[in-house]
């Protein structure tokens, strides 16, 4: 792995520096001060100036397409992180439009991309369903033919986004004889359609995500997307980016794996707590030198594991050493960002933003069955109940 500084051009430099300026115009403390209070991880002010001024539609192209180049694509994305751009809802517009210019009409395509790049229209997922946990393939959420159009009913929970929305990335059941995965039609649905509810739920970590009602929702054929029972291979391909499942670029100017943004919180957090630690002479004690230098470690490996290892490895390590640095700053670290009094260190909020982080896109435990299935070479879990041996 090659840990050697990027050497900027004038023009690059240039562009570094426009980006960071516009970036802090426009993400004020007022902005970040809102989406905590929110969770929504979405500022529509933002979003739509961030659009206009062209940001959207070159962090989507390619470069050959007229997207940023790979140097400037990466200097945009830390720039991002460094400004804390409210996000969440731009990264699933941004999987789902993929899947929209693949498989849309042309109507629908050019529409939606047309507001996807200027802002005014975003994109969520319609997956989970609540008792249908990671697997989406066990969909329930039925879709039936009416005509021209479909008539669906069902409940998705974690549709993160809903509420910001103008369309939903929706899996659905149209055929419940056949085997699961040939089941599945995928859909663009209209938000503001008559039958759609949307309930808010805050996480522990005080995000929102929605679960979401359909009742009767007539949805035109049009927005199919894909085969009539051809959704997975429609699903498959956001499913992949979501999961992490999807080969590095070549140039290394990607992230290791997916997740580096999370990653981010909890390197912060290491950052703060060793330089609260120092600052109070607490480092001297062999104890809390130990702890300290073991967090910071596991947090360096972790963030040097690639694809959909680090995927698994950034998530456990946020589980495992979120509470040691909360335990190290002391009872400092149970007062929330902004609070006052408090040393803004983020130990707890990586705390409680850790659980959350190990069930993104599904649970640790898939994504290890995922390693050792389609890695290792193994069989398939056995989930059956064990045999009772005749008495």
């Amino acid at each position: 792995m090659d840990f050697s500084t990027v050497e900027l051009s004038a023009e690059d430099e240039a562009f570094r520096t426009e980006v960071r300026e516009f970036l802090s115009s426009i993400v004020t403390e007022d902005v970040i001060r809102r989406d905590r209070e929110t969770g929504d991880n979405f500022d529509e002010g933002v979003h739509l100036a961030l659009g206009a001024a062209g940001y959207l539609e070159k962090e989507w192209k390619t470069e050959a397409d007229g997207g940023f180049s790979r140097v400037r694509r990466r200097i945009w994305e830390l720039e991002k992180r460094r400004a804390e751009v409210p996000w969440v809802t731009w990264g699933t517009t941004s999987m789902v439009a993929r899947s929209v210019a693949k498989f849309a009409s042309p109507e629908i395509r050019d529409d939606v991309l047309r507001g996807v790049f200027d802002g005014t229209v975003r994109l969520c997922l319609g997956y989970t369903e609540p008792e249908g946990g990671s697997d989406v393939a066990t969909c329930k959420t039925r879709a039936v033919r009416d005509g021209d159009q479909w008539v669906i009913n069902g409940s998705k929970m974690f549709t993160t986004g809903a509420h910001n929305c103008q369309y939903v990335f929706l899996i659905t059941n149209t055929d419940p004889e056949a085997p699961k995965h040939k089941s599945l039609t995928m859909f663009l649905v209209p938000l503001d359609s008559d039958g759609i509810e949307i309930q808010g739920i805050r996480t522990v970590d005080g995000d929102r995500t929605n679960i979401v009602y359909y009742s009767d929702v007539r949805v035109d054929d049009k927005y199919r997307l894909g085969d009539v029972n051809g959704g997975w291979t429609v699903v498959r391909e956001p499913l992949d980016a979501e999961h992490g499942a999807v080969a590095a670029a070549d140039d290394g100017l990607a992230d290791v794996a997916i997740m580096m943004h999370q990653a981010g919180f909890m390197a912060e957090a290491a950052d703060n707590v060793a330089a609260l630690v120092g600052k109070c002479g607490a480092v001297e004690d062999g104890s809390v030198a130990y702890r300290l230098g073991r967090s910071v470690a596991r947090l360096e490996a972790s963030l040097s594991t690639p694809s959909i290892f680090g995927r698994v490895a950034l998530a456990q390590t946020m589980r495992d050493i979120a509470p040691d640095l909360m335990d190290v700053a002391g009872s400092i670290a149970a007062l929330p960002v902004g609070a006052d009094g408090g040393a803004d260190d983020r130990s707890e909020y990586v705390y409680r933003f850790a659980p959350l982080v190990g069930i993104y896109g599904g649970t640790l435990e898939v994504f290890r069955n995922m390693i050792a299935q389609h890695v290792l070479g193994l069989g398939k879990p056995n989930y059956s109940p064990p045999k009772v041996k005749a008495s």
